[in-house]
C-alpha cells in the first residue's frame, strides 16, 4: 500500500488533505486566464451554485481511488530519489488520465443533470488544465505524505 492510501486512512488527515485540495482547486481555477479559463471559471460557478461544498465532497468521494492511481508514480519517484515536482510533470500526461478516467466513471453515472452537462462542457480541456495542475498536485501529495 502506498504513503497516500496509507495516509488517508486517518481520518484527521484525510479531512486536511481534503481541505488542501479544495485551496489547490481554488486557486488552480482562480489562475486561468483567456477563453477556455472564463469557461472553467463559468463551470466552477455554475457547480458551486448548484451545490455548494462539491468540490470537497467529490474529493473526498475520489479520495481513494485517487491515491491508489497516484501511489505508484510517487512511489517510483521516492524510490528513485526524485522532486516529486519534477517526477510527476514528467509524468503528468499519464497521471492526468488516469485521474481523469475516474472522474469521467464517475460522472457518466451522475444522476445530477446540471453538475453532469457542466462537467462534460469542461471536460474537451480537462486534460490540459490537470496537467497545468500537476506541480499543484505533486505539492499536495508531498505535503501529506511525509508527515
Amino acid at each position: 500500500m502506498g504513503a497516500l492510501t496509507e495516509a488517508i486512512k486517518d481520518p484527521a488527515r484525510r479531512r486536511a488533505i481534503i481541505d488542501d485540495g479544495i485551496r489547490v482547486v481554488d486557486q488552480e481555477v482562480a489562475r486561468k486566464s483567456g477563453m477556455s479559463g472564463l469557461a472553467v471559471k463559468a463551470g466552477f460557478k455554475v457547480v458551486k451554485g448548484v451545490k455548494p461544498g462539491i468540490i470537497g465532497e467529490a474529493l473526498n468521494m475520489f479520495l481513494d481511488e485517487f491515491s491508489v492511481k497516484v501511489d505508484p508514480y510517487y512511489d517510483r519517484c521516492m524510490a528513485e530519489g526524485g522532486s516529486p515536482r519534477a517526477y510527476f510533470l514528467t509524468h503528468a500526461d499519464a497521471i492526468a488520465d488516469d485521474l481523469l478516467g475516474i472522474v469521467d466513471k464517475k460522472a457518466e453515472r451522475a444522476k445530477h443533470r446540471t453538475l453532469k452537462k457542466a462537467y462534460f462542457k469542461l471536460r474537451p480541456q480537462g486534460k490540459k488544465h490537470t496537467i497545468e495542475a500537476m506541480p499543484a498536485v505533486a505539492g499536495l501529495v508531498e505535503r501529506h505524505v511525509k508527515k
